[in-house]
């Protein structure tokens, strides 16, 4: 895994090549910044850049190849398998399989992508206190080739209370040589303890320009189709690679959107509760996932209504829909159809009862597109 493995992000790369040319790297540092930009490609460059022998040289051993250094440490959310004793807290050797196969099909992934691997069903995916405890343990060793230990984050705003504060304490008192990256979307989440003592890197979204040419070159895309995905990426290499699925998720959730509008528009309610009914079979992250792109899709047919181009970024078929839907997304409801959506996460993410939620979620939509 080597630089060359990431997209754009030119500014970053820099930026943590200079702290270790200029003697002041820290022992933690947070890369920050939305899903798809490419901080867990960075994350793990930058570690097998750590590692490599001469830091002149693109990493080129075989263990760094395969992701199977002795010094390079992954923790990751996981979850608790039936098949686990009642006094078992999961942690990532638990998944170490799961996990090798999934880094090696690339350093682009998604959480949902994570938890198929890990087979995890209406569950959500948590760092147990079991996983400071192993780091700890794991941490205390020598380093096997005389250089760095590299403890790659992955998410660690998803660790429950006692692992974040047993990770504090390491991050306050940390073992020789040892250089944590966390790889965080969420750090508002993360204890501000946490947060006051490591070095915060914000990463950005990918730039267009680079999502095109590596669609052309990685992926064999012709220039016109590369132009019009970098363009609904929005800056994430992930959803370019989705964009590039046929039947995509998104595609079902534009059927679930217009469904839901045109049902809330006729007020029939008891079609919307079979409605509410079939986003609650959903796992969880792929609730949160719908709910993400209700906002998108809210956004993005506010902007159609000023009529510029260059604004808007939807697909033949989202703006198909918008032509004549956008109207009703307006000055006196956007902002409420954002916090409606945003409840909705947060009670999802409090494992409330999925029917409940869309259920008024449907009734609520009925009330705010009659507001103009």
């Amino acid at each position: 895994m080597t630089f060359d493995d990431v997209i754009g992000q030119q500014e970053a790369r820099q930026r943590l090549v200079q702290m270790v040319e200029e003697q002041r790297l820290p022992h933690a540092i947070m890369l920050c910044g939305p899903e798809g930009a490419g901080k867990m490609a960075l994350a793990m460059a930058f570690g097998c850049y750590l590692l490599a022998e001469d830091h002149g040289q693109q990493p080129e051993s075989a263990m760094l190849r395969k992701m199977e250094h002795p010094d390079l440490h992954f923790t990751y959310p996981t979850i608790k398998l039936p098949s686990m004793g009642s006094d078992h807290k999961p942690v990532s050797d638990d998944f170490a399989k799961q996990w090798h196969e999934l880094i090696m099909q690339g350093p682009y992934f998604t959480m949902d992508q994570w938890m198929k691997a890990m087979g995890a069903e209406n569950q959500q995916a948590i760092i147990t206190a079991g996983e400071s405890d192993d780091l700890v343990r794991k941490l205390s060793l020598k380093s096997s080739q005389g250089g760095y230990k590299v403890s790659i984050i992955w998410l660690p705003e998803r660790m429950n209370m006692e692992c974040a504060n047993k990770l504090l304490k390491l991050i306050e008192e940390p073992p020789s040589q040892t250089v944590f990256i966390m790889v965080c979307e969420e750090p508002d989440k993360l204890l501000e303890t946490i947060r006051s003592r490591v070095q915060r890197i914000d990463v950005k979204k990918v730039d267009n320009e680079s999502i095109r040419q590596a669609l052309i070159d990685r992926r064999g895309i012709d220039e016109q189709s590369a132009q019009r995905i970098s363009r609904l990426a929005n800056g994430s290499w992930t959803k370019a690679l989705e964009e590039l699925q046929v039947g995509s998720e998104n595609e079902q959730f534009l059927d679930l959107f217009k469904s839901l509008m045109r049902l809330a528009y006729a007020r029939k309610v008891r079609d919307l509760r079979k409605w509410s009914e079939t986003l609650a079979t959903f796992g969880r992250e792929k609730q949160k996932r719908f709910l993400q792109f209700f906002m998108r899709m809210v956004r993005e047919n506010f902007i159609y209504n000023f009529h510029d181009e260059q604004l808007v970024y939807m697909t033949q078929q989202e703006e198909d829909f918008a032509k004549n839907f956008a109207r009703f997304i307006n000055e006196a409801n956007v902002l409420q159809f954002y916090d409606l959506a945003n409840r909705a996460i947060r009670d999802i993410g409090q494992n409330a009862n999925g029917k409940i939620v869309f259920f008024d979620f449907a009734l609520q939509t009925i009330v705010l597109l009659i507001q103009k």
